[in-house]
């Protein structure tokens, strides 16, 4: 005798229904739980961790050392030899291509990267000034320096970029200068000319 006539449902058709339920249940609470286990990298997403961005760039592989200068309200110099004043960080100091190999597996590995970094964790109001020096040459070229200041928060925003020539052993300019208000906005962008580096005891 047929179990399925023709308009007519089967007695075991509840019962089907409630194992294919709690099957759907079971592998709903296992995704679930495999993701509370293993969460999804967050790709794309940053982490700030300043207020202000300064990167100070030149070309890859160059064997120049260029230093990053900086200076800010209270009037206390930054640099390679004191990386923190205050809520001014120097966090990456590059000295061209000294110290940018690893031997790995008995492979030599480069870092062409050229690159020294400034942060600012805060907004304390006043002039801050960023200046780049032609610290040691090893080519007795002229090296293309690269600047760029980015606001972090609350938004990424950049504020300032250009490329200026730093032609010989010793020279420095000025890469920027802008003010913080009391309310935190950044104001008076420019590259009025101020030494730091000269006469400090390297």
């Amino acid at each position: 005798m047929a179990l399925f006539g023709s308009g007519q449902r089967s007695d075991l058709d509840p019962f089907t229904d409630l194992l294919f339920n709690a099957l759907l249940t079971f592998t709903f609470l296992f995704l679930v739980a495999l993701l509370l286990l293993n969460p999804p990298a967050k790709t794309g997403i940053i982490d700030p961790k300043a207020e202000l961005l300064v990167t100070v760039s030149w070309p890859d592989l160059d064997p120049n050392d260029i230093d990053l200068w900086a200076q800010g309200p209270g009037g206390r110099k930054v640099w390679y030899k004191r990386t923190q004043d205050g809520l001014i960080h120097l966090d990456r100091d590059d000295r061209g291509l000294v110290n940018d190999t690893q031997v790995v597996e008995g492979r030599e590995i480069i870092n062409p990267l050229n690159q020294e970094v400034l942060t600012i964790r805060g907004r304390p109001p006043g002039e801050y000034v960023v200046n780049v020096h032609y610290f040691k040459s090893e080519s007795a070229e002229a090296v293309p320096v690269t600047v760029y200041l980015a606001e972090v928060n609350p938004v990424m925003k950049v504020l300032h970029y250009h490329t200026l020539q730093l032609t010989r052993e010793g020279e420095e300019a000025t890469a920027v200068r802008f003010t913080l208000t009391p309310e935190g906005n950044v104001i008076n962008i420019n590259q009025l000319q101020k030494p730091l580096a000269r006469g400090q005891n390297k």
